[in-house]
């Protein structure tokens, strides 16, 4: 396959910025070949405070800028019962995991499981399926929890089920004898409030991961993402990417999947329409019904918000602002210890997955988002992580061992917008360390190669990584 190295060269270097303000003001013009630390290209932002996540791409149209805050609000406010004099925001549940959008999604960032016993996660969901396979080539959901665990109840209807983690961690050392432990979590479903789940049943847990750059993601061709496939290993380096194909609804026909941990969505809209019903409850026009087993009685007769509870007006401007949330810089581009990192991530192989630099095509909506040089650190693509970190759920045509490679862009951000410092799909990595270790499967000789670096070098990688 053929990867794009991470330019190390040639980079401004900007003063510290913490508000939003459009790059062409501050670098004096921009061309396509634009500098690396600008990771959302054009639309990039400088802004390293609690709310570096939640600011609009520089460039939107002025009716897309103004659109963009009502989408906020409606990202933002949380929905109540039907019925209500707020009859815009009605309709919660009657099963749901959070009351908005941003209750899993605080800021606009990421999720993280409890911190300790009895405490809620942020953002943290059960999925749910069985190992049939329906027409659209997803997998049955369980007969009566449907596809998610959803943990929370509109009054008079009982909550589906508590989920509970226990940690067992598991010793390890580096080449140069230092050590090191990781924290594998054990799930519980508990307290499940209408029987049994089924006895085939697989979940699968996943925490929030943070909105930027989605619109940017969007708008990388399909052709770019399909050249770094490699499913059979062609030229034998080990890595065999594959795309997963899922079901479009609103064009009622298999596409590219490129959202989500298994890049189970194919667009912004469906992974938009799918949060809504899943998380809060909310239907809309892509997802009409509610979630409830046809033995649920009380669910099905729930009051509803509507038919369906936000409509395709307003659903969309919750689309736009999820597509134009701008992508914070990178920091420090010029700090020597981060140049060497970006070294150390290219030379153990860090970037064959995690794909520096593409470019986008034409967003069909958002011009701003059209032809831009874009540093997300990810392939879009499948690859199999090992059995340390496998599910083993499918979805689609990712395998139980399969996930999508994630954006890096944002990830040294997690701690200032969200508190925490917790990585991969469940939020068992306390550190980006850690993160690398549990890699496996086509990514087992990197982290081999993470073992034998010294000390300096490993917090070198962890600095760079820091710096996105």
């Amino acid at each position: 396959m053929s990867r794009s190295p991470s330019p190390l060269k040639g980079r401004i270097k900007p003063a510290l910025i913490v508000s939003v303000l459009p790059l062409l003001a501050l670098t004096g013009g921009c061309d396509s070949q634009h500098p690396p630390e600008l990771l959302g290209g054009q639309t990039s932002i400088y802004n390293v405070t609690p709310n570096a996540f939640s600011q609009p791409a520089p460039g939107l149209e002025r009716e897309q800028e103004l659109l963009f805050f009502v989408g906020n609000s409606f990202f933002n406010q949380n929905w109540v019962t039907a019925p209500s004099s707020t009859e815009a925001r009605d309709g919660l549940g009657p099963l749901f995991n959070a009351r908005s959008c941003a209750g899993c999604h605080f800021k606009d960032g990421r999720g993280r499981p409890p911190e300790s016993d009895g405490e809620s996660g942020t953002g943290l969901l059960v999925r749910l399926s069985l190992p049939n396979r329906t027409e659209d080539g997803s997998y049955f959901a369980d007969p009566i929890y449907g596809g998610q665990i959803q943990d929370y109840a509109i009054q008079g209807i009982l909550p589906e089920a508590r989920v509970t983690i226990l940690g067992e961690e598991i010793r390890g050392e580096y080449t140069d004898g230092t050590t090191f432990t990781l924290r594998q979590p054990v799930y519980r479903i508990e307290e499940l409030g209408y029987g049994e789940l089924h006895p085939d049943i697989m979940l699968s847990p996943r925490v929030a991961p943070q909105m930027i750059g989605m619109g940017l993601l969007e708008a990388i061709p399909e052709e770019k993402i399909l050249a770094n496939a490699d499913p059979s290993d062609r030229d034998g380096d080990g890595i065999s990417g594959r795309p997963n194909r899922v079901w479009d609804r609103s064009r009622n026909s298999f596409a590219l999947g490129r959202f989500g941990w298994k890049a189970n969505q194919p667009t912004v809209l469906q992974q938009t329409a799918g949060a809504f019903l899943g998380d809060i409850g909310i239907t809309t026009s892509v997802f009409p019904e509610q979630n409830c087993a046809e033995t649920h009685v009380e669910c099905l007769e729930a009051q509803r918000g509507g038919n369906p509870e936000i409509d395709d007006d307003d659903l969309m401007k919750v689309v736009l602002y999820a597509s134009s949330l701008a992508v914070p810089a990178m920091r420090n581009p010029d700090d020597p210890q981060v140049i060497k990192g970006g070294e150390i991530f290219e030379d153990i192989g860090c970037g064959d997955c995690h794909t520096p630099s593409t470019l986008t095509g034409i967003h069909p909506t958002i011009p701003a988002l059209s032809e831009q040089t874009i540093h997300p650190y990810t392939d879009l693509l499948l690859h199999d992580m090992g059995e340390a970190l496998a599910d083993r759920r499918p979805d689609f045509e990712a395998t139980g061992r399969e996930w999508r490679t994630p954006p890096l862009w944002g990830i040294g951000l997690f701690e200032t917008v969200n508190g925490h410092t917790y990585y991969l799909h469940d939020g068992r990595a306390r550190n980006l360390s850690e993160a690398i270790l549990w890699h496996g499967g086509e990514a087992a000789a990197v982290r081999t190669r993470f073992l034998k670096l010294p000390l300096a070098q490993r917090q070198a990688l962890v600095q760079f990584l820091q710096s996105l």
